[in-house]
């Protein structure tokens, strides 16, 4: 198999300033305003429940805007990437903000190695994550060891379902195409965008990518020492995942025009380590 880290690192550093300077990453305004929340902690946050003074982690953090957020509902927060270009623009709306977020440089796999193993009462992953992971298993001990014995992983994530459509067909329909549990080898995408707002071009557009279905991912951390806690799956995304066929269903979230009770988009998880 390629080394796929490299081949992804190389993608999210090219994308990274591009996304610190796209309005659908609002950097300006958790500038200007020191209550602004990320559109995707703003979703989750009854579900989120009181995070003060909790010690946190947010696991492959990207640019910083929601582990920055979770600073804000009180949470003293670690973010962890392996883009430094990623992390650069983390620090430096961390910086702007006055928020006192450490950010560091690893592989998710190589957390426990970089970070104080059982340390954290929370570990909080966000949408887009999974996928660039080929191993759910290993990533469920990772978490488990992360965290305190009563410790929780909260986990909002892109639906597996949706990962498996091909919506390019000429014909309209929504077709499964792709895989929903996890494979050896990876799924290889060619994509010159990104998935927000920008005029930038970029060179380094091939990912490698592996969907984790979802009784995977509940099985993986049931065995890692988990008790699930909480389980919700919604029909909307907070970002455009099927353009053309989506309309605005509440800030920064997206769902199917027609019919959207036929695909969940995303979901939500909870778990607790067993003491």
């Amino acid at each position: 198999m390629t080394d796929y880290r490299s081949v992804n690192r190389a993608n999210w550093d090219e994308r990274a300033p591009a996304h610190a300077k796209s309005p659908d990453y609002a950097l300006d305004r958790f500038l200007a305003d020191p209550g602004h929340l990320s559109e995707v902690v703003r979703f989750d946050q009854p579900r989120l429940g009181d995070l003060t003074g909790l010690r946190g982690v947010h696991l492959q953090c990207h640019i910083g805007t929601d582990t920055v957020s979770l600073h804000r509902l009180g949470a003293r927060m670690t973010g962890l990437d392996f883009s430094p270009a990623a992390l650069a623009e983390a620090r430096r709306l961390a910086a702007g903000t006055d928020a006192a977020v450490d950010f560091v440089e690893a592989d998710v796999y190589d957390a426990a190695a970089v970070l104080e193993p059982g340390g954290f009462d929370l570990v909080y992953t966000g949408i887009g994550a999974l996928c660039w992971l080929p191993d759910i298993r290993r990533w469920a001990s990772v978490v488990a060891a992360l965290l305190r014995p009563g410790g929780r992983l909260f986990l909002r994530e892109g639906h597996p379902m949706l990962f498996t459509v091909d919506d390019a067909r000429p014909d309209g329909l929504l077709t499964v195409e792709f895989p929903y549990f996890e494979r050896p080898e990876p799924t290889v995408f060619q994509a010159p965008g990104t998935y927000v707002t920008t005029e930038e071009t970029f060179t380094h557009n091939v990912t490698h990518e592996w969907n984790h279905g979802l009784g995977e991912v509940v099985t993986a951390l049931l065995d890692a020492g988990f008790d699930l806690t909480m389980l919700a799956e919604h029909d909307s995304a907070p970002w455009d995942a099927l353009p053309g066929r989506t309309e605005r269903a509440g800030p920064g979230e997206w769902r199917l025009a027609d019919r959207p009770w036929r695909l969940p988009q995303t979901y939500t998880l909870q778990a607790r380590r067993r003491a």
